[in-house]
């Protein structure tokens, strides 16, 4: 392999010339949480000798706050193995994800509470260097829908659309956010629904108001009697919809299923715009009961094993992590 260069940029205006079209890679997502209060963006970027761009990777800092114990602290997350603008025998991928992987964690290795990589494109990618590094594996569910060869219709359980029909004929009624008071019920409903889930992680109202002017993102919401009982948020990337984030008033109005619902007519627009698949971003952990993981393959979706790769910066908790969660 030539010679190459790794470099971390700040700021995507200092960026070079690097190829779009993964989303959760771009220079344009990059710019958009430079913009968002409580996020970071840093940009890997290999580069040869002669300044041709080889491979880019942007990694999120989050910046959280815990309640119990009380305090203060960073992590990074990487979705994705990165964009690589040359593929050739000579610039192997896995060396150059091994590259940029090393440079972020040198970055961030003393200041972030936790690294993690998530969503690669194969259970085994990057597993040799993200070893070497020090990080540990996590299995993980990842579930996508095909909208490609078969219609939503087709793949969907009959109980499920059944309760749907059933839903949408009592009055639930799912479109696209439109105005600023749609907007407001949407953050409200999404926020409310979440504030429970430590590990959750939203972006303030900006962050989705800049993803909705740059038409990356859809924002869903269902609507019974002018009451809104459901909401997500996809972006799409590549040719496919990823399911965000969610949220529904299931409790509430149980008859209504207006999760269901909801998720249910954002896979149906993303099958007419002509969208390959249809992604859940998080599944969670492989346990034998999982609910929500039957609730998602309900919709007909196909179920991968995959790994999420963590890396923690207390080196007894990371050494302890890593003997639990052993092969």
């Amino acid at each position: 392999m030539r010679e190459l260069k790794v470099t971390i940029y700040e700021h995507a205006k200092e960026l070079p010339t690097i190829m779009e079209g993964n989303y959760f890679h771009s220079s344009e997502l990059m710019e958009l949480c430079e913009r968002t209060p409580r996020q970071k963006p840093i940009m890997a970027v290999v580069t040869q000798a002669d300044g041709m761009v080889v491979a880019h990777m942007l990694a999120i800092i989050y910046y959280r706050r815990s309640w119990f114990p009380p305090y203060l602290y960073m992590n990074v997350r990487v979705m994705g193995e990165g964009v690589y603008h040359i593929k050739d025998e000579e610039h192997n991928e896995q060396q150059l994800f091994g590259l940029m992987a090393e440079a972020i964690t040198e970055r961030m290795q003393n200041k972030a509470l936790y690294i993690e990589f998530s969503h690669l494109s194969q259970k085994m990618f990057g597993y040799k260097e993200l070893k070497r590094m020090g990080f540990f594996h996590v299995k993980w569910m990842n579930i996508h829908n095909s909208l490609h060869s078969r219609t939503p219709e087709e793949r969907i359980t009959e109980r499920q659309l059944r309760r749907i029909e059933a839903a949408q004929e009592r009055g639930a009624v799912t479109k696209l956010v439109e105005t600023e008071d749609e907007f407001r019920e949407f953050s409200k409903l999404l926020r409310r629904h979440n504030w429970l889930k430590p590990r959750r992680y939203l972006p303030v109202d900006d962050f989705f108001r800049g993803m909705m002017d740059s038409q990356r993102c859809r924002l869903f919401i269902t609507k019974f009697h002018e009451r809104i009982i459901g909401c997500c948020a996809c972006v799409h990337s590549d040719g496919d919809l990823y399911l965000w984030y969610s949220a529904s008033r299931r409790k509430s109005f149980a008859m209504l299923h207006p999760n269901a619902t909801t998720i249910w007519n954002a896979m149906k627009h993303a099958h007419a715009e002509g969208m390959q698949h249809f992604r859940f971003v998080d599944v969670g952990l492989p346990f034998r009961r999982n609910p929500y993981r039957d609730f998602i393959l309900s919709f007909g979706g196909k179920e991968v094993t995959g790994f999420r790769w963590f890396r923690i910066s207390i080196r007894w908790v990371n050494a302890l992590a890593s003997w639990w969660w052993r092969e």
